[in-house]
This record gives C-alpha cells, structure tokens and sequence, in this order.
C-alpha cells in the first residue's frame, strides 16, 4: 500500500515536531491519530532494562522511556517505542522489534521525502 501525499506530510511533521524537542506534542498528535490513551513519557533508567537499551516501554504503567534525553529527542527511538504502545492496545505485545524499527522508518523516510521536495513542488 502506497502512502499518500497527506499521510507523509503527517508523518513528517511528526519527526519534524520530535527533532524540534517537542516529542510530547508528538506523542500526543499520534495517540489521536491512532486513537490510543496517551502514553506516559519520561526520561531515566528503568528497572530490568538498563544495559544498552535506549528507550523502553512499560506496558504496565503505559510509559515510554528515555534513559537520556539526547534519546526523548530522538525520532527513530521514540517512534519505535511508541509502536509497542500501538500494538498493546491491539493485545499483540509480542514478537513485534522489526515491525517497531520498520513503523520508525517509515516515519523517517516520509520525512526525508517531504523535506527534499524542491519549494516548485510543494
């Protein structure tokens, strides 16, 4: 399925908002988007995942996060934990890593589409 035109210019203005520091109006726009509760977002270690993660998702408390906040400005990180959050509402928390990278990414690549579109163009 091909994304459209409007779905691109969404989805970079999603990592356009998060690379402006603005990842809870980000979170926010996605939880309607999706329609899904607003996730938690914080920035700190959590217990359990510590080691070489940069981000994680507790689906218990419904919080995303940042063991930095050089990683709560991060889109890829922060799109793809809010992927888990996605797929818990959805009741399928499992098994989900390269969907969670691949949902990051296409975030991405419709960003870099929309922001090397020449000013003729747009």
């Amino acid at each position: 399925m091909q994304n459209t035109e409007s779905d691109d210019r969404f989805k970079a203005s999603i990592v356009a908002t998060i690379l402006d520091c603005k990842t809870e109006k980000a979170i926010m726009l996605l939880s309607e988007r999706y329609r899904v509760d607003v996730p938690k977002l914080g920035v700190g270690t959590t217990k359990r995942h510590s080691k070489g993660v940069l981000a994680v998702y507790s689906a218990d408390r419904r919080e995303i996060r940042a063991v930095s906040s050089d990683y709560f400005y991060d889109p890829f990180v922060m799109l793809h934990e809010f992927y888990h959050h996605l797929r818990q509402f959805a009741g399928k928390h499992r098994g989900t890593e390269k969907n969670a990278d691949r949902f990051a990414l296409d975030y991405i690549e419709a960003y870099r589409r929309v922001t090397s579109e020449s000013p003729a163009t747009k």
